[in-house]
């Protein structure tokens, strides 16, 4: 066997362990990758049920219901489609009617999406960019909205740190 067929088995050899190894990780990522969905996406591409998935939108007005256990169902809505929801544990404090939110679980027969993790925008400009473009396609999205404080925001500006002396902390810096 000459150098040449050698170093072109050696390169052979390994090739094919790293493909191996590439397509092992994709097996194994497969199981845990999550797909994001409108609630019109789910009515329009009849999702089987099972399907792990995250559905974003709004939570519809009158919705929300909640029972024993900590135990709530409310309804998740793009303007276009509404899904209900089940969800078991606690909500984030700012989870309201209204708000824009993510929750990630699977839906189940009867096109009930049984949630285990509920995310909630945290301020009023935060929205989920994948929940901000469901919206933008529905044109219920309005940019620079009823947004309060903040650059480029049309609120009130942060009020700027003023420098004072204390004689015994010397310079400090008030909000």
């Amino acid at each position: 066997m000459t150098r040449k067929s050698r170093r072109l088995i050696l390169i052979a050899a390994c090739g094919s362990v790293l493909a191996l190894a590439v397509g092992l990780i994709l097996f194994a990522m497969s199981g845990s990758i999550v797909f994001f969905r409108s609630p019109s996406d789910i009515a329009q591409q009849n999702i089987a049920p099972g399907t792990r998935l995250r559905l974003g939108g709004l939570v519809k007005d009158g919705s929300l219901r909640r029972g024993p256990d900590q135990s709530v169902d409310f309804a998740v809505t793009d303007t276009n489609a509404t899904v209900a929801v089940q969800y078991k544990g606690l909500l984030p404090d700012l989870f309201r009617e209204g708000q824009g939110v993510v929750a990630e679980g699977v839906l189940e027969p009867g096109g009930v999406f049984r949630a285990d993790t509920v995310l909630a925008k945290h301020d009023e400009s935060y929205m989920p960019r994948e929940v901000a473009d469901a919206l933008k396609a529905q044109g219920r999205w309005q940019e620079g909205g009823p947004n309060k404080g903040g650059p480029g925001t049309g609120g009130p500006a942060p009020k700027p740190a003023t420098a004072s002396t204390d004689s015994t902390l010397g310079a400090r810096s008030e909000r």
